[in-house]
């Protein structure tokens, strides 16, 4: 069976988030073989970025270090070789894998995002996703991506450019998603992404220093589930176009659940730390979960919608 995400057809409706694994074609090609029904690549922007110092990833756990693992802060600074040295990798998961990749770019204007799409459309990708998001590069994602205005030129700005579907990623780091969505929409976008990482930061209370090289970062994770459930829900309500949902899905109860949100797909991110064989762990699982429960897949998306 295909799945159709916004116009992206899915071998099943789970997608390897951006950022996660995303770095080479051959890095994506094996999270296509372990099951993934597609992949984001991670965000390519029009010039060489280096990223932030380290570190720039940490990990969160509850008790003052000792208990269970409930997310990841990270500060990676949008690290890229430029769209330029890029379509190589697209072009190597393309040929050796047997599932849509879905190229996330960012810029700091329409001009910018316009640049690198039209840079990367030789390598063929399904789809573009606008990283309008990412909370901790500077005059980047949710710099720009906060502002509806901003929002809407720079979608409709890349989907004039381009001839495949254009999704775009949302921050929760806003007064009103909802605002945010609606923007896209009418700047013609094919889906919402919901959603990046919520801001956070952590402090050494030995040293009194962040311990992020960037000082503060993106939380990411479990705990991050119900502000992404949320902001699914409320984008359903919203919107015309399909969610596509994303933020602490690590088991396939997740998925259900972020489906009777409302997300038409899911992308996964940080679980993938957890186990590379996620996507076929959890799309079993839904699967099973159907069956027990007689739902059809088309039954579970916005089921919670219904339930007044």
């Amino acid at each position: 069976m295909v799945y159709i995400a916004a116009g992206v057809p899915l071998k099943n409706p789970t997608i390897l988030a951006a950022g996660i694994l995303g770095t080479t074609g051959a890095s994506m090609t094996r999270v296509i073989q372990n099951g993934a029904g597609a992949v984001v690549t991670k965000s390519i922007g029009p010039v060489p970025v280096y990223g932030h110092a380290n570190p720039s990833m940490i990990t969160l756990n509850a008790d003052g270090g000792k208990g269970q693992t409930f997310g990841y802060l990270n500060a990676m600074g949008l690290p890229n070789p430029s769209y330029g040295e890029f379509t190589q990798e697209i072009e190597f998961a393309k040929k050796n894998g047997d599932a849509p990749v879905i190229a996330s770019i960012f810029g700091g204007d329409s001009k910018d995002f316009v640049a690198v799409a039209e840079g990367l459309m030789p390598s063929k990708p399904d789809a573009f996703e606008l990283n309008l998001s990412c909370p901790h590069a500077k005059g980047y994602g949710a710099d720009i991506g906060s502002q509806p205005c901003h929002v809407e030129e720079i979608t409709a700005a890349v989907k004039n450019a381009v001839d495949v579907p254009v999704w775009v990623k949302l921050t929760p780091n806003v007064a009103n998603i909802k605002d945010i969505g609606l923007a896209a929409q009418a700047g013609g976008a094919d889906a919402v992404v919901a959603i990046n990482t919520v801001r956070g930061m952590v402090i050494d209370i030995h040293s009194g220093w962040p311990v992020l090289g960037n000082r503060a970062g993106g939380m990411s994770g479990p705990a991050v589930k119900p502000v992404a459930v949320k902001c699914v829900y409320d984008l359903y309500e919203a919107l015309e176009i399909p969610v596509i949902g994303v933020g602490g899905i690590s088991c396939y109860e997740d998925m259900i659940e972020m489906m009777m949100a409302g997300a038409s797909a899911v992308q996964i991110g940080s679980a993938v730390y957890e186990s590379d064989r996620i996507f076929e762990n959890i799309w079993a699982g839904a699967q099973q979960f159907m069956k027990e429960n007689g739902y059809a897949f088309d039954e579970l998306i916005g089921m919670a919608h219904r339930r007044k």
